[in-house]
């Protein structure tokens, strides 16, 4: 869900020109690629959309949504980065967060005990943890 272009949305304008044009991708530091691939597609049912090589021994993976535009890079951390326990602030959407709640807890994957609800405009959420302790969540849009 977002609130951008929503004039005058708690009183915030956008004044400033930018050549910045999209969210390519957000990125995850991950130490095991091919474990965080298989949770992410397998598990969660993104696309592999990218996996080639650069430098001596990397990859640079991304997954994502079918048809969605940004993606998720799975992508080694620069030298001397610890990987894990990094709150990603990725945030992926469902029609149905119950739905997806139950389905990825019966899969044995680290989730909140229950959907949070705040009520409206903020929409039903929960988080979830990675096999790296990487925290995202998902939140519930409906059209």
């Amino acid at each position: 869900m977002s609130f951008a272009g929503v004039p005058g949305l708690w009183g915030m304008t956008n004044t400033a020109a930018t050549r910045l044009s999209r969210i390519a991708n957000v990125c995850i530091p991950v130490s095991d690629q091919d474990a965080m691939i298989d949770f992410y597609v397998t598990t969660l049912g993104l696309e592999k959309r990218v996996d080639v090589p650069f430098d001596e021994n990397m990859r640079w993976v991304e997954v994502g949504p079918a048809d969605a535009e940004t993606t998720i890079a799975l992508a080694p951390p620069p030298p001397g980065t610890a990987t894990g326990n990094v709150q990603t602030g990725i945030t992926l959407q469902t029609s149905d967060v119950d739905a997806v709640h139950a389905e990825l807890k019966a899969a044995g994957v680290d989730v909140d005990a229950e959907v949070s609800r705040f009520g409206a405009p903020v929409p039903p959420m929960f988080w979830f943890r990675d096999p790296e302790n990487n925290t995202l969540m998902i939140v519930e849009v409906t059209d």
